[in-house]
């Protein structure tokens, strides 16, 4: 992930490491090995960053079969990553605090300034569109029709950024979405006035 130009790079991956450890001690469950591990390898066998499923899932084995940790803690860490993902509002429900910390962090990066940041870093990566108004917001899809590009990056916020917010589920993470939803509604307030410069409403 070092050359990584996606979003999805080192500095993404211990972004989510520290905050999904900011999190844990703010949650009461204290340091955790467990979620250190689980947010550093989040995004290993992330479908889109491999060149099928089973060559990420392999990716992942491999690594964590090179770590000194129980069989018991491997499943527990495979179980956290397998509910990371938002998949379309697809992805697998967390079923433990850890999953919902590990989660909480991801999805807080793809949220404020540097959500903002990563949106067009991979749309520009999966040549889609900065903005295009005739497409229409996709609210409900399958997996399949989320990973499809047709959309745009201004879409993406729609579909997914927006709605971060209220999927949160720890009481730490709420609390920073706040301002960062905040910031990605400025943010969209400004886009749709300079996009409209031609309205003569712009310059009054």
């Amino acid at each position: 992930m070092e050359k990584d130009a996606s979003g999805h790079d080192w500095y993404h991956v211990n972004r989510v490491r520290k905050m999904a450890l900011f999190l844990s001690e703010k949650e009461g469950v204290g340091y955790s090995r467990t979620i250190e591990l689980a947010a550093l390898l989040h995004d290993i066998a992330d479908e889109k960053l491999n060149i099928s499923k089973e060559m990420g899932q392999q990716k992942l084995a491999t690594i964590l079969d090179s770590v000194s940790i129980e069989k018991q803690e491997q499943e527990q860490i495979l179980a956290i990553i397998s509910s990371v993902g938002f998949k379309g509002g697809n992805g697998i429900p967390p079923n433990s605090l850890e999953a919902k910390i590990v989660q909480d962090a991801d999805r807080l990066d793809a949220i404020g300034a540097l959500g903002i940041a990563r949106t067009f870093a991979y749309g520009g990566s999966a040549g889609t569109p900065i903005y295009d108004p005739s497409l229409q917001i996709r609210d409900k899809m399958t997996e399949e029709e989320y990973r499809n590009n047709n959309s745009s990056s201004i879409h993406h916020f729609y579909e997914k950024l927006l709605k971060i917010k209220n999927l949160l589920h720890t009481d730490s993470a709420k609390e920073i979405a706040e301002a960062r939803h905040q910031f990605m509604e400025s943010f969209l307030q400004e886009f749709y006035k300079e996009w409209n410069v031609q309205d003569e409403k712009y310059f009054n």
